[in-house]
C-alpha cells in the first residue's frame, strides 16, 4: 500500500472526524434518552415497574447486540467501496444486508417469545417476573423494524451521511415520550398498562423510525445513483455469507461487552428490587456517557475504511489517532460531570431514597471506567474499519468473561460486596480490553506499512 498524496493533515482529520461524529453522537444520545425516558416513566410509576423494565430491557438487548453488531459490518464495507470508487456494488450489498436483517429479526422474535418462561430459573424475584414478561412480549413486535433500521443507518453512515441518525433518533424520542407516559400511567383515555405499556410504545417507535428512514432513502437524491430499491433481489447465500464472515465476529464482540453489563444487571436483580433499580439508573447514565465515544468510534470506522479503500495507510493511522484525541477529551468531560453531578442526576430518576443513595454511589464507579471504556470502543471501531474482527472477538471474550465477570461475581456475590463489587469487575474488564485492543490496532496498522511484520 502506498501513501496517497490526498492524505489529510492531522488537524484536518480531527475536524473531519469530529463533524462526521457529531450527528452520530447526538443520534446515540437520543437513543440513550429513549432508555432514560423509559426508565424515568417506569421509576415514577413504581419501583416494581422500574425493576420489571430494567430486567426486560436487559433481556432484550443481550441477544439484540448480536444482530446490531453483525450488521455494523455494512458500514466498513460501504465505506471501503465508496473510497475505492466502486459505488455500483453498494446497492446489491445493501439489499442482501436487508435479507440478513430480516433473518436475524426472526431469530430475535423467537428468543423474546421463549425467554420469559425461564425468568424464575434465572433467580429473578417473583414480583418482577410478570411485568418483565409483559414488557418483552410487547416490545418483540418492534424487532423486525429495528434490524431494518440499522441496515439503513449503517448504509447511510458508510456513505459519510450521518444526519439521518441524529434526526430520526430525536424524532423517535418525540414519539416515545408521550406515548409511553400515556400507556404506562393510563392517561388521555389509554388504559394503565405499566411495563407492558412501555413495551408497546417502544415497539411502535421502532416502526415509525424504520418507515421514516426507508421513505427517506427511497426519495432522496443523495443516494439515487446507488439504486438501493431499484429492483427486487432474492437472497444470495454467497453475499450474505460474506457479510456474516466479517460481521458475526463483530456481533459476538459487542455481545461480549454488552453482555457483561446486562448479565451484571441480571445478577444484581437476584439481590432485590432496590439494588436492581439503583444499578439500572447508574448503568443508564453510564450508557449515555458511552454514546459519545461510540459515535466517535463509528465515525473512525468510516474514516479508516475510506482510507483503506483508497489504499492510504498514512490516512488509516491519522484517522485512528484523530479518534483517540477526540475520545480523550470527551471522556474527561464525562468524568467531570459524573463526579460533580451524580446526586443531581439520580434525583431525575427516582424519589426512592434507598435507590437514590445506592445509585449515586455507583455513578462514582462509572466515573472510574470512562477512560478505559472510551479507549476500548475507539480501538474496536478503528479495527472494524480495517475489517480486523476475529482477533478482537477473542480479546473481548477474555477481557470481559475471563476477567471482568468472574471478578465482579466473586466480589459482588461471593464476598458480599453487592453492586459495588460487580462494578469493580466491570472496570477491570474494560481496562484489560482497552490495553489489548490498543495493542491489536498497533499490530494491524504496522502490517499496512510492513506486510511481513509479526
Amino acid at each position: 500500500m502506498s501513501t496517497s498524496p490526498a492524505t489529510p493533515r492531522f488537524g484536518h482529520e480531527v475536524r473531519t472526524t469530529g463533524l462526521l461524529a457529531l450527528p452520530l453522537v447526538l443520534g446515540h444520545v437520543s437513543a440513550g434518552l429513549i432508555s432514560f425516558v423509559d426508565n424515568t416513566i417506569a421509576g415514577h410509576h413504581g419501583t416494581g415497574t422500574f425493576a420489571a423494565v430494567s430486567i426486560g430491557t436487559a433481556l432484550l438487548w443481550l441477544p439484540m447486540l448480536v444482530p446490531i453488531g453483525t450488521l455494523i459490518s455494512l458500514t466498513a464495507s460501504v465505506s471501503q467501496l465508496h473510497g475505492a470508487g466502486r459505488e455500483r456494488e453498494i446497492g446489491p450489498l445493501f439489499r442482501q444486508a436487508l435479507w440478513l436483517g430480516v433473518g436475524l429479526s426472526v431469530l430475535m422474535f423467537a428468543f423474546l417469545s421463549i425467554v420469559p418462561a425461564f425468568l424464575p430459573a434465572f433467580g429473578i424475584a417473583a414480583d418482577i417476573v410478570p411485568g418483565a414478561t409483559a414488557f418483552l412480549h410487547a416490545i418483540r413486535w418492534g424487532v423486525p423494524a429495528l434490524t431494518l433500521y440499522f441496515c439503513m443507518r449503517y448504509l447511510s453512515e458508510g456513505m459519510h451521511w450521518t444526519l439521518p441518525t441524529m434526526l430520526l433518533g430525536f424524532g423517535g424520542l418525540l414519539v416515545l415520550a408521550p406515548l409511553g407516559y400515556a400507556l404506562c400511567n393510563g392517561k388521555w383515555g389509554f388504559p394503565e398498562l405499566g411495563a407492558e405499556g412501555l413495551g408497546i410504545a417502544s415497539a411502535l417507535t421502532m416502526w415509525v423510525q424504520a418507515l421514516c428512514f426507508g421513505g427517506y432513502l427511497f426519495k432522496t437524491r443523495r443516494f439515487a445513483h446507488l439504486q438501493l430499491f431499484g429492483h427486487f433481489e432474492p437472497p444470495r447465500v454467497a453475499a450474505i455469507w460474506d457479510l456474516l464472515r466479517t460481521g458475526l465476529p463483530i456481533g459476538i464482540t459487542v455481545l461480549m461487552e454488552g453482555g457483561l453489563f446486562i448479565v451484571t444487571a441480571l445478577l444484581i436483580g437476584r439481590i432485590g428490587a432496590v439494588e436492581a433499580s439503583a444499578h439500572q439508573i447508574a448503568i443508564n447514565v453510564a450508557q449515555l456517557c458511552f454514546m459519545i465515544p461510540m459515535g466517535v468510534a463509528e465515525a473512525t470506522t468510516v474514516r479508516v475504511g475510506h482510507a483503506m479503500g483508497r489504499h492510504d495507510p498514512t490516512g488509516v493511522r491519522r484517522a485512528s489517532w484523530a479518534g483517540y484525541a477526540i475520545v480523550l477529551v470527551t471522556q474527561m468531560l464525562s468524568i467531570s460531570g459524573l463526579l460533580l453531578g451524580h446526586e443531581a442526576v439520580v434525583r431525575l430518576y427516582t424519589d426512592d431514597l434507598a435507590v437514590a443513595m445506592l445509585a449515586s454511589t455507583l455513578l462514582l464507579y462509572a466515573a472510574a471506567f470512562q477512560f478505559p471504556d472510551g479507549v476500548q470502543v475507539l480501538s474496536a471501531g478503528a479495527l472494524r474499519g480495517l475489517k480486523d474482527t476475529r482477533v478482537p472477538m477473542f480479546i473481548a471474550m477474555f477481557a470481559y468473561w475471563g476477567v471482568g465477570m468472574p471478578l465482579g461475581a466473586g466480589l459482588g456475590l461471593g464476598l458480599g460486596w453487592g453492586p459495588q463489587g460487580m462494578w469493580v469487575g466491570l472496570t477491570v474488564g474494560l481496562s484489560v480490553a482497552a490495553v489489548l485492543l490498543g495493542w491489536r490496532l498497533r499490530v494491524s496498522s504496522r502490517r499496512l506499512f510492513h506486510p511481513s511484520a509479526p
